[in-house]
């Protein structure tokens, strides 16, 4: 029966057990956290392109500032968290550490 492994008393399962669903949820997270520090990222360079193709103001030099100072914020702790959060799902399923 191919089915018996996952019918097994002994293995979680994944909505029920309350650390799969926060890794779960600390994962959405993290994913959420990069593609806004990246995001952030990418604004500051086209808007850098836009500033060297027309007039660098002071408003463009402050909002390039905001942009990557917000980027560094979001996306320094959204790539540390990534990394737990699959260091703890290699761990579990067993994979030998990447470090």
């Amino acid at each position: 029966m191919n089915g018996a492994l996952s019918d097994s008393p002994d293995s979680p399962d994944p909505p029920d057990d309350p650390v799969l669903v926060r890794r779960a949820r600390l994962g959405r997270l993290a994913a959420t956290g990069k593609r806004l520090g990246y995001l952030a990222f990418l604004a500051a360079i086209v808007l850098f392109i836009v500033g060297l193709a027309g007039t660098f103001s002071d408003a463009i030099a402050t909002t390039l500032i905001v942009l990557l100072v917000a980027g560094s914020i979001v996306l320094a702790p959204a790539i540390v968290l990534h990394y737990a959060v699959q260091a703890a799902a290699d761990e579990d399923a067993g994979r030998p550490s990447r470090h």
